[in-house]
């Protein structure tokens, strides 16, 4: 029975083809340093679900944000948990981003055909900086609020337009309640939906063009 449902749905959605595309494909002899990507994307994948369980508690206001975080932390059941693994998974983001980044770089992989795969790649560490920039501020505590505070002040000081990006990512002269509305937006909306959409290219070009073997001892 179960073969004819297989049948059935590989008549309509090819997804035996998409399947060996992905998962049976010929891949170069590896070491463990090819493994930083699958764990960033798996580490991606735990954020967005901490995330969304964390955005079900989290009130964006000023009067109400860090009172629902201590909420979170110390009274949701396994609260604690997950914004613990919500936390550092955000940190590990950046490392194991910039690990594999600097493994592509020095093992020469971002070389024709993977320039777009390398560039791709790139990008993906700006929206992983984002994330981590947009939300330290949610818990809007004295760190918080003091931390964005030079941080947006570090993008004003750039010539000409640096005032006028510190006011839009401000909403203001002044950190406020738009500034925390703005990075919050920005932290479950605009980056998600930018991640999502460098991942599905970055991953589409490594099954496209394939990954670039360990290079050898005498190169």
């Amino acid at each position: 029975m179960w073969a004819r449902v297989g049948d059935w749905f590989d008549e309509r959605f090819e997804w035996r083809q998409v399947w060996g595309a992905i998962f049976l494909r010929k891949i170069p002899h590896v070491n463990w340093f090819y493994t930083l990507g699958s764990a960033t994307l798996f580490v991606a994948s735990l954020q967005a679900i901490t995330g969304i369980l964390l955005t079900m508690y989290y009130v964006p206001d000023p009067a109400h944000a860090y009172d629902s975080v201590v909420y979170i932390t110390t009274q949701l059941p396994m609260g604690w948990f997950i914004r613990g693994l919500h936390h550092w998974g955000a940190s590990a983001m950046v490392v194991l981003t910039v690990a594999h980044l600097l493994r592509v770089f020095f093992y020469g992989a971002y070389k024709y055909p993977r320039e777009m795969t390398w560039i791709t790649g790139v990008f993906l560490l700006l929206v992983v900086i984002g994330f981590g920039f947009t939300g330290y501020l949610l818990p809007w505590d004295q760190k918080a609020y003091w931390a964005t505070t030079v941080g947006t002040k570090i993008v004003g000081v750039a010539p000409v337009i640096g005032d006028w990006i510190l006011r839009i990512a401000r909403g203001g002269p002044e950190l406020s309640a738009v500034t925390l509305a703005r990075f919050f937006g920005t932290h479950v909306w605009i980056l998600p939906a930018s991640l999502a959409v460098l991942i599905g290219i970055h991953l589409y070009l490594i099954i496209r063009i394939g990954i670039s073997a360990v290079p050898a001892k005498d190169e």
